[in-house]
């Protein structure tokens, strides 16, 4: 994903079609609520107590590249306002140059911000403060788009799910932490003593979130965690980051440019357009009634079968 401005306007209004396509997108979600997999529902109790600061913020956030004294900085994110809250799920959606790359990045703690303000727990984010930035990168773990590329091919799969806990200097049994995670994603013990290579595309992503929730996290980040997969898999995945969600309390942010698949993870739903949040709410909410004509077109660009 670039998080260059989009040279125009991709995307171009075709008509007012979005509560058929939002109706559907949501008919999926309905039939995960009949097969009980859906995310909590608005108002149960589980969830952290709303006036409880978000466990992420960003406040007036602005991303700036390059410029000098001809020529003004580019701006990869212009004023957002963004909250992460605990136990919730939210996806950040857009196409490619509206910025959710540069957001990714600032929510992992990797970059800051040239103006505003990302705070942690209620308080300033100083990614110069090292034991904050450890605690936080325990917190916050993310699984990357293409297992292919996000693990190391000459390590084994005890490596490299152990790999957080000795980087953030993780103490207890190592060995059964990992037969752990890889039990919770799928996968028999007898796993870790094999390579990348040695699995399917599926599998590898079983491995990618097993090494992201060996530190005990809080928060899940996707980072389009399910487009790299065959669309059988992309199911198996998907009810996979549901149940794990569910049952360990994670708070879970998915970055995608897919509607569907944010239809279906996520309760709540940010629409990100050449660095800006041009529209937020309830997924249902922004699915069938979005108030934005760019949400509508990214309505209406999902494919649907005749």
């Amino acid at each position: 994903m670039s998080d260059q401005p989009a040279e125009g306007d991709a995307l171009r209004a075709e008509g007012d079609r979005h509560p058929a396509e939002g109706d559907a997108l949501c008919a999926e979600g309905d039939r995960n609520i009949a097969e009980g997999d859906a995310l909590p529902a608005e108002g149960d109790p589980n969830i952290a107590d709303g006036d409880a600061p978000p466990f992420v913020a960003l406040d007036g956030v602005w991303r700036e590249f390059g410029g000098s004294r001809r020529t003004p900085p580019t701006a990869a994110l212009a004023g957002v306002d963004l909250a992460v809250r605990a136990g919730r799920s939210l996806g950040i959606v857009g196409e490619s140059g509206a910025g959710k790359s540069t957001l990714l990045r600032l929510l992992l703690g990797l970059d800051s911000p040239t103006r505003g303000t990302v705070s942690y727990r209620g308080a300033p984010l100083d990614r110069r403060d090292r034991a904050l930035m450890r605690r936080y990168r325990r917190e916050v773990q993310v699984v990357l788009q293409d297992p292919r590329t996000s693990l190391d091919p000459r390590m084994t799969v005890a490596r490299i799910v152990a790999e957080p806990l000795r980087s953030l200097k993780i103490g207890g049994d190592v060995s059964a932490r990992v037969d752990e995670v890889l039990g919770w994603v799928g996968l028999d013990p007898d796993a870790r003593t094999k390579y990348p290579a040695q699995f399917s595309g599926g599998q590898r992503q079983r491995i990618a979130i097993a090494r992201a929730l060996a530190p005990s996290p809080s928060v899940l980040v996707g980072d389009e965690p399910v487009s790299a997969l065959d669309v059988s898999v992309r199911e198996q995945v998907m009810d996979l980051l549901r149940r794990l969600q569910s049952e360990l309390g994670l708070t879970l942010v998915l970055v995608s440019h897919d509607m569907a698949i944010v239809g279906q993870l996520c309760e709540e739903t940010v629409v990100l357009r050449g660095g800006e949040v041009v529209e937020s709410g309830p997924t249902r909410e922004v699915l069938t009634r979005p108030t934005a004509v760019y949400t509508r077109e990214l309505l209406a660009a999902v494919p649907t079968l005749p």
